[in-house]
């Protein structure tokens, strides 16, 4: 499955680090990329020190214009999910659709603009009420994986996590 994240929007200053982490998310829970605009650049810098010392090669890309990455994706044969508070409920969702080969998730960080609403194959609600978009997409892409996606390998990693029940445990590799 390839899994890409769209963050449509930052609200300046105060969403660098929300930023950062749809990023981790993304990254953690399976994406191979996101696709942002109006972020601060070092973001770049953030993943690619986190791909040297934990591995894997996700990747961040600048877009001017989001719409079109949304296009383009929808052109080659993505599934278009928008998470919003305001659609369809999630366990429904996964009841009638199977999950696809590839998909593309946008997730909104201030007011999307209406047009998202319509390109999307989905409006998907994780829950409905107000909520984090990061809470929004680390659920969604629990549920379309089950889980799966946490026996994944991170190729080219210096460090792991060795699970410790009462401390911290990294080691180099």
């Amino acid at each position: 499955m390839t899994i890409e994240v769209v963050r449509i929007g930052q609200r300046l200053v105060r969403d660098d680090r929300v930023t950062t982490h749809a990023a981790l998310v993304s990254r953690a829970f399976g994406a191979s990329r996101i696709y942002m605009n109006e972020t601060n650049s070092e973001i770049l810098q953030v993943i690619d020190g986190m791909n040297k010392s934990w591995g894997g090669s996700f990747e961040v890309a600048l877009e001017d214009n989001l719409k079109d990455i949304i296009r383009q994706k929808k052109d080659s044969g993505y599934m278009i999910v928008h998470l919003t508070m305001y659609g369809y409920a999630l366990h429904d969702y996964l009841k009638f659709n199977t999950v696809p080969e590839k998909i593309l998730i946008v997730i909104g960080a201030s007011k999307v603009p209406r047009e998202i609403y319509s390109m999307a194959d989905y409006n998907v609600s994780v829950g409905l009420q107000p909520h984090s978009e990061i809470a929004a997409l680390a659920v969604f892409l629990d549920r379309i994986q089950c889980g799966e996606q946490f026996k994944r390998e991170f190729p080219g990693a210096s460090k792991r996590i060795i699970p410790s029940r009462t401390g911290k445990c990294v080691s180099d590799l």
